[in-house]
């Protein structure tokens, strides 16, 4: 998909730019794949905020989309393309032979028609799915799972892949985006290709309703707040915090790293994504 760029004919449309949805269906979802979705708006099971600037925002349906693709050996045509308000990258309608329907993250250069499949083994092409131990060596693959069987974790942002660089003593190698090299057990699912809609992070909204309509609400600074407020506020004249970054309930931010030191993962991943690359 391109970028769509509109002429300043208001001051709203003077710098939008946005993913040109031409080829996406423009109907309504597939019924039999949604259901209802509740905001909280950043409340907690109590109903104090416990995420700032989040609420308002269009009402949304949620699709299901089968992270898992455990039906295999089951040839399943495109349907169509769609919009999905939940997530970033676009999503798949499928139809099986059987007649079963589904959503899937949709791939780069999967268009209408085409044809996928999940199992042991197949065709390496776009949409396709199967565990880690049956791809070659140096695919680019999405929607990776952490745990066999419990569906894709990694790799379903707009734009996103990360390729299948080795496999040793029931482990394949996975590098991801973000320069991270990580093991991840060779029974686990991945999908061939790389996500769609990787122009998501190309446009520009405009205006601040458009945040709105997304759900959510204005980022106000701690140092133009008040002491009350957030520990970065008050001071004479305009003051830029004078002190560490921290968040208004006091915790360090900025930089500073939560990540448990005894995480169990850890032993997974081979080089961080912070290392030094060359």
């Amino acid at each position: 998909m391109a970028l769509k760029k509109y002429n300043p004919t208001t001051a709203a449309q003077r710098g939008l730019v946005l993913v040109d949805r031409t080829g996406l269906h423009k109907g309504k979802p597939e019924k039999s794949l949604t259901e209802g979705l509740r905001k909280s708006g950043g409340r907690n099971n109590k109903g104090r905020v416990t995420a700032r600037n989040i609420g308002g925002g269009a009402k949304r349906l949620y699709r299901k989309i089968d992270f898992k693709r455990r039906k295999w050996d089951v040839p399943a045509t495109v349907e169509r393309l769609e919009y999905d308000p939940n997530r970033s990258a676009f999503i798949a309608l499928l139809q099986y032979e059987d007649g079963e329907k589904a959503y899937i993250v949709a791939p780069q250069r999967l268009n209408v028609g085409d044809t996928v499949i999940a199992g042991e083994k197949v065709d390496v092409k776009p949409g396709a799915a199967m565990p880690l131990k049956g791809m070659p060596v140096g695919t680019i693959i999405h929607n990776i799972e952490m745990k066999p069987g419990k569906g894709s974790q990694m790799v379903r942002a707009a734009g996103t892949f990360a390729q299948l660089v080795g496999r040793n003593a029931g482990y394949a190698q996975i590098r991801l985006s973000s320069g991270e090299l990580r093991l991840v057990l060779d029974t686990c699912m991945a999908t061939v290709g790389a996500v769609s809609n990787s122009d998501h992070m190309n446009q520009n909204f405009g205006k601040a309703g458009r945040m709105r309509h997304k759900g959510r609400r204005p980022h106000v600074r701690g140092v133009a707040m008040n002491p009350v407020d957030h520990p970065h506020g008050g001071g004479e004249g305009r003051t830029s915090g004078g002190r560490h970054p921290v968040t208004p309930s006091g915790k360090p931010t900025k930089g500073h790293k939560t990540r448990s030191k005894n995480k169990v993962s850890d032993r997974l991943i081979l080089r961080s994504r912070h290392s030094r690359k060359g």
